[in-house]
């Protein structure tokens, strides 16, 4: 991979690093309501309200005092402390809940990529088939449902209606387990649905994109040599068509790290899941900005981070995007 385009992609995720810092200090603050009304004590005097906004540095002015000291925390790994969750570090707080998002959307993720490239490539070789209506319908409908309503239909069916599994939570409250295996099956009784949840609502993006790229690549020079050498289908679809319609795909990947906050929520709300969307929702009704901030700076972080990982991949995949 050349150096200049490494270098060139590497300074764009700087720059808009450095964006995103300076956006998640401006944003906040101009939030209605001010953080230091959020004691729970409505009774409070102006004076303790004072030593408040004094505690959590508001009384400084916010450019350049304010903006300075948040800079230097953040490049430290320190948010401040969570408003609602008293005496806690904001980084603790989100540690906590990382990894439940993290297994549920990784996961998921995982799913729809096998899932949705299998059914997209059939469906575009096989254009005007069963298969391609058959997957392509399944695939609009699934596209266009939004997450919660998705968790909704399966929680009435499979939670409500059939009683198969649990409703909410990630492990069964006041449950005691004989052994490690007996937790992660308790565990994976409750993943069972959310999983599905996001799996099923990115599949369809997946297939709709990998079947109109395999469609282009039908009618390739590349494609009709293969069949000319007397290559099967099932080959000429594995090893010429497939390796050429993934291409899309790896942009589609990295862009969707951007919607996973607002899956998160969504399904997370539904299922009450304790991962980063129901954090982020406990954080907006207690209008806790220090947590609010790491939140969204973090995710957003990802976000570059997996865009540029993306273009990394797109560069060596395709050496003319390099030029």
């Amino acid at each position: 991979m050349g150096s200049r385009y490494l270098s060139r992609r590497i300074l764009q995720a700087v720059l808009t690093i450095v964006g995103i810092v300076l956006l998640n200090f401006v944003l906040f603050r101009m939030m209605p309501g001010s953080p230091d009304r959020i004691s729970h004590n409505p009774h409070a005097s102006a004076a303790a309200r004072a030593a408040l906004r004094e505690r959590w540095g508001l009384d400084k002015p916010l450019f350049p005092d304010q903006f300075i000291d948040y800079v230097a925390a953040t490049a430290q790994g320190d948010f401040g402390e969570s408003f609602k969750f008293k005496g806690k570090e904001v980084a603790t707080v989100i540690a906590g809940r990382v990894w439940p998002t993290l297994i549920l959307f990784g996961l998921g993720e995982l799913i729809a990529i096998a899932v949705g490239l299998i059914l997209g490539a059939y469906s575009g070789w096989k254009r005007g088939g069963p298969v391609d209506y058959g997957g392509n319908g399944i695939s609009l409908i699934l596209y266009s449902m939004p997450y919660f309503l998705l968790g909704m239909i399966l929680l009435v069916i499979f939670a409500t209606t059939l009683g198969w599994f649990p409703t909410a939570g990630m492990f069964t409250l006041g449950m005691t387990y004989d052994s490690f295996a007996d937790q992660v099956l308790d565990f994976a009784h409750h993943l069972i649905l959310p999983l599905a949840a996001v799996s099923l609502g990115l599949i369809g993006q997946y297939s709709i994109l990998m079947r109109s790229s395999v469609i282009e690549t039908r009618g390739e020079d590349y494609v009709t040599t293969a069949r000319a050498k007397g290559i099967s289908e099932s080959r000429v679809l594995r090893g010429h068509a497939v390796p050429n319609a993934l291409l899309p795909t790896v942009s589609l990947i990295g862009i969707n790290l951007g919607y996973i906050i607002a899956g998160a929520i969504t399904v997370e709300v539904v299922f009450s899941w304790p991962g980063l969307g129901t954090l982020t929702q406990e954080a907006l009704e207690a209008r806790d900005y220090p947590l609010l901030q790491g939140i969204f700076l973090i995710l957003a972080i990802t976000v570059v981070l997996a865009n540029l990982a993306a273009d990394m991949v797109y560069g060596r995949l395709d050496p003319r995007v390099r030029t």
